[in-house]
């Protein structure tokens, strides 16, 4: 495999944020090429999901209540000759991009985008737990995120984190 790959489901509900369109192939087309960027080979899941299996998802792997925006659960598997690699899968909730954009990245457009960066950077194993740490991690989205999102500087609009 000299490349990576994506793979994009829409699996929420039908009642769920009816008027959040996804657009698989664009959020495809940026996952993957910010793996290439990052020289990652292998294949990405990119799920996007309601705001109640999110909330499950997170109460089960993180031990926090409610829902989240993206969760990323990176695989830990020692790649093997001939063997595809398979890099993790990152899920992320529409609804609640919704409902925080405005206080966040300040679109919608642009807190879906940070949310695959973000994902895509969990899942090739960067963190923010530690203050350096963050500001690596942050670096690097936004470097993707000109690179391949906007292609140019940010706008002036855009945060990394949440407003308090």
């Amino acid at each position: 495999m000299t490349a990576a790959s994506v793979v994009v489901e829409d699996a929420r509900s039908d009642d769920d944020s009816p008027g959040v369109e996804i657009d698989p192939v664009r959020w495809q087309r940026l996952a993957a090429a910010c793996l290439g960027t990052e020289r990652a080979v292998g294949e990405l899941t990119l799920t996007f999901i309601d705001e109640v299996e999110i909330a499950e998802l997170n109460l089960e792997h993180m031990g926090i209540d409610g829902a989240t925006d993206v969760l990323s659960f990176p695989m830990d598997d020692t790649p093997i000759a001939g063997v595809p690699t398979l890099l993790g899968d990152i899920v992320i909730s529409p609804a609640v991009a919704e409902r925080q954009f405005a206080d966040h990245a300040g679109t919608l457009d642009d807190e879906l985008a940070l949310l695959v960066v973000h994902g895509v950077l969990h899942v090739l194993g960067h963190d923010h737990a530690e203050v350096d740490e963050a500001a690596t991690m942050r670096s690097r989205e936004l470097a993707l995120l000109e690179a391949h999102h906007w292609a140019g500087p940010a706008p002036s609009g855009f945060r990394h984190l949440h407003a308090d």
